[in-house]
């Protein structure tokens, strides 16, 4: 699958046989996992996407192509065993982007057509019945994700976000701020939630955008003055939701204070907060996907 603009490079069993270190004694997920042409046969599909187009649309920083890089050759070598054998993965591949941009204008351009090319490869994977994790790249990539979402299940999925940034910035031009609003004036969402906003990193717009669609949404500084918990606030949220609808996962990096993401921050959850966030949300039915960007 391939453009002018981008490139999807399937995972064969030589390209993860290369990345996994065998030790002699053990078993590596990367020995486990299956490889493009198996896909059919998992539950889950890993997907990297090098790009960061999308930030840089938004006026942010480079840096968000290398995250699935510095992911698949350490996941590929943590032990297989009876916590996580790996049977039921998949390694589907990584999009690459071929083009540069010289203006604003022109990166928006391309980030519209990245999303064209994201919700085709993965609709057929949604269709199958398996979830996609998308790994890397920017947070403008949870527009097609949401998109293909409702085209496969014909109805609009609620979304909750970990993230200092409600990332619903108005339709300029596509980029990595705006993939929300996006989705929601097209339909695909019906309810939205973001945990962990940075009050100052939000405009007054983007607030009023997020009450106006009676959306849920907290802030890191109430975790900060001890009012309320990220686990409590998560737990009310999917108490009042409808279990049986359709849920998408999103956790940007920018959330977990020092992570080395294009909005580095050092004023954050933890690992252990977001690996919380992750084991409490992913008990609920009906996920569509898991979104790492």
């Amino acid at each position: 699958m391939e453009s002018e603009l981008f490139s999807f490079n399937p995972f064969y069993e030589e390209k993860i046989d290369a990345l996994t270190i065998v030790r002699e004694g053990e078993t590596k997920l990367g020995q486990k996992v299956k490889s493009f042409d198996q896909l059919s046969k998992c539950k889950y599909a890993i997907i990297g996407i090098n790009e960061d187009i999308g930030p840089q649309a938004n006026s942010g920083l480079p840096g968000s192509k290398n995250a699935f890089n510095s992911f698949i050759t350490r996941f590929l070598n943590t032990q297989s065993n009876r916590f996580l054998s790996g049977d039921e993965i998949c390694i589907a591949g990584e999009i690459n982007v071929t083009e540069e941009f010289s203006t604003l204008e022109k990166a928006r351009e391309t980030v519209s057509k990245l999303d064209y090319f994201v919700s085709n490869l993965i609709s057929p994977i949604i269709a199958k019945g398996i979830i996609p994790i998308v790994i890397g790249g920017g947070h403008n990539n949870a527009y097609p994700l949401i998109k293909s979402s409702f085209e496969k299940f014909n109805s609009a999925i609620d979304v909750i976000n970990l993230d200092p940034h409600a990332d619903c910035r108005p339709l300029e031009g596509r980029h990595s701020g705006n993939p929300f609003s996006s989705a929601t004036v097209q339909g695909y969402i019906n309810h939205y939630t973001v945990l962990g906003l940075h009050q100052q990193y939000n405009s007054e717009a983007i607030f009023e955008f997020l009450d106006h669609h009676k959306f849920d949404y907290s802030f890191y500084e109430d975790y900060l003055n001890v009012k309320s918990t990220l686990s409590k606030d998560l737990t009310r949220v999917l108490n009042k939701r409808d279990p049986e609808r359709l849920l998408g996962i999103e956790i940007d990096m920018d959330s977990i204070a020092f992570m080395p993401s294009s909005a580095f921050t050092p004023s954050g959850f933890s690992i252990d907060e977001v690996r919380l966030y992750i084991r409490q949300i992913a008990k609920e039915n009906k996920i569509c996907y898991l979104h790492l960007p």
